[in-house]
């Protein structure tokens, strides 16, 4: 293993949406979460919820039990959430924005409007020895907020690039491909480390896996989808076979 390999995350939050849609216990995320593990998922990504809409408590204890790779527990910046997470202690813990209207995170963090805040509540997470990221828009005031509180990594929020380019719109996809390229490379020369991730596909991931600054993707809903017409560890495969073409 090169250390310009680019590590993949596996989402599995969905594989709780389709559980939780008809109640009991199957599709059960953590099997998922094994699965991926051993289809070669660098990480496994579950998002824990306020209104627990897909990902659930217990889920969280399984996950902690069962997983060799590390969990990244994304929550939003809540004071439930951190006890959760301290009780735990994640290798990596991702701070996301959160509203219970929306179906799924629709932006980045706002961390230049809250920068002692966030830098208070990091602290005990970084105390305990998790590695906490920011999501956060392609955004240069976002990137120096976070460099500035002293989070060593965040993670881009590749959403609008990922709608352009599944919607056709070529020209708001280059030039949202062009933001997410300069803040990589500002994130990185700041120190940071940068990850990106949200609605990522086997045609998109391409040009961002070929950012060589950056050091992780993480992709969840589509892997699910696909999973359902090609298995879980295939869909894996194929999006490791994608992003190794685009790295080179």
């Amino acid at each position: 293993m090169t250390s310009n390999r680019l590590r993949l995350g596996v989402n599995i939050d969905h594989v709780a949406t389709l559980r939780n849609a008809r109640g009991g216990m199957v599709p059960d995320p953590v099997r998922a979460a094994l699965m991926a593990e051993a289809a070669g998922a660098d990480g496994i990504t579950a998002h824990l919820r306020e209104d627990r809409r897909h990902i659930v408590d217990v889920d969280i204890d399984g996950l902690m039990a069962a997983l060799k790779v590390p969990l990244n527990f994304e929550m939003a910046a809540t004071e439930e959430m951190k006890t959760i997470a301290l009780r735990h202690k994640p290798h990596a813990v991702c701070i996301v924005p959160e509203k219970r209207e929306e179906r799924t995170t629709e932006g980045g963090l706002e961390v230049a409007g809250q920068d002692s805040l966030l830098a208070a509540y990091m602290a005990p997470l970084q105390a305990a020895g998790a590695q906490v990221s920011l999501f956060i828009g392609a955004d240069k005031r976002q990137v120096e907020a976070a460099a500035r509180i002293g989070a060593p990594v965040v993670e881009l929020h590749a959403g609008a690039y990922a709608d352009a380019w599944a919607e056709e719109r070529w020209a708001e996809r280059d030039s949202e491909l062009a933001k997410i390229t300069d803040m990589v490379a500002y994130g990185t020369q700041l120190g940071l480390e940068v990850h990106v991730g949200h609605g990522l596909t086997y045609d998109s991931v391409g040009p961002i896996a070929a950012l060589q600054d950056v050091a992780e993707l993480n992709i969840g809903h589509f892997i699910i989808g696909e999973a359902i017409f090609r298995g879980l560890g295939p869909a894996i495969a194929e999006m490791r076979r994608c992003m190794d073409e685009a790295r080179g």
